[in-house]
């Protein structure tokens, strides 16, 4: 499980740095499947939320109890990216970019690191969740990554200190991977808490960052955004009925 677990957090992280490779080289190309990579990113935590880590939440603890920690969950992200200026920034025209340059370096540490303990708590629930929660990252991480790599760029850093920054970052995903994995016998009791967690996370995320960033992007009279919503959502169905429990 540790192998897997390792894997999935590089895939997380360290792989989806290839949306801002894309945006060194490509930037016009980047910047054209940039708004299609965050409605698929979208629709797949909502997919990862509400059809496996939530459904596994409430198996274990109940209705009432998984409604409590996805409720939690919303609240502590919203106050976690309040506390830290925790900034997704994907239009980058509106970025802030010398005030935020290094608090995009230490957001984005601390969210692979997040995400590295939240794939390997998926994969200690079970395979095809795993799957599913490193899915949802992977599309999540690589439009961050073209947006993070733009506010970098347009703050004065070279190409290559750019991408050196953020793969260090990145690193920070099987770190917590390892955290997760080590501290799991501890935290077993409390599983069904997390994962309801957890799939507030996702929601919070999808809502309150990606969706909005979509409906202000696309025309009024596009409606393939709304498609690579469904399209993410269809992945991670995909992915629960090819990999069953």
């Amino acid at each position: 499980m540790l192998s897997q677990i390792i894997i999935a957090s590089l895939i997380g992280s360290v792989v989806a740095l290839v949306g801002g490779v894309i945006l060194l080289w490509k930037e016009k190309w980047a910047k054209k499947i940039s708004l299609s990579l965050v409605s698929f990113a979208s629709g797949s935590l909502l997919g990862a939320a509400f059809l496996e880590l939530l459904p596994e939440a409430i198996e274990t603890t109940g209705i009432k109890d998984a409604g409590i920690a996805i409720t939690a969950g919303i609240i502590v992200f919203l106050l976690v990216e309040k506390f830290l200026s925790w900034y997704h920034c994907h239009d980058q025209q509106k970025c802030d970019y010398h005030t935020f340059s290094s608090t995009v370096l230490l957001g984005d540490a601390l969210h692979n690191f997040l995400d590295g303990v939240v794939i390997a708590l998926s994969f200690f629930t079970s395979f095809p969740l795993g799957v599913a929660t490193t899915v949802a990252v992977f599309f999540h991480e690589v439009p961050q990554e073209i947006g993070d790599f733009g506010v970098l760029l347009h703050s004065g850093y070279g190409k290559w200190k750019v991408f050196y920054y953020n793969f260090l970052t990145a690193l920070s995903a099987p770190f917590g991977a390892l955290i997760g994995y080590w501290t799991m016998p501890y935290l077993a009791p409390f599983l069904g808490y997390l994962l309801a967690f957890t799939a507030g996370a996702f929601v919070y995320i999808s809502v309150s960052d990606l969706i909005p960033e979509v409906r202000h992007a696309a025309k009024p009279s596009e409606f393939g955004h709304i498609f690579m919503i469904i399209l993410g959502l269809l992945a991670v169905l995909l992915i629960g009925i090819v990999l069953p429990e």
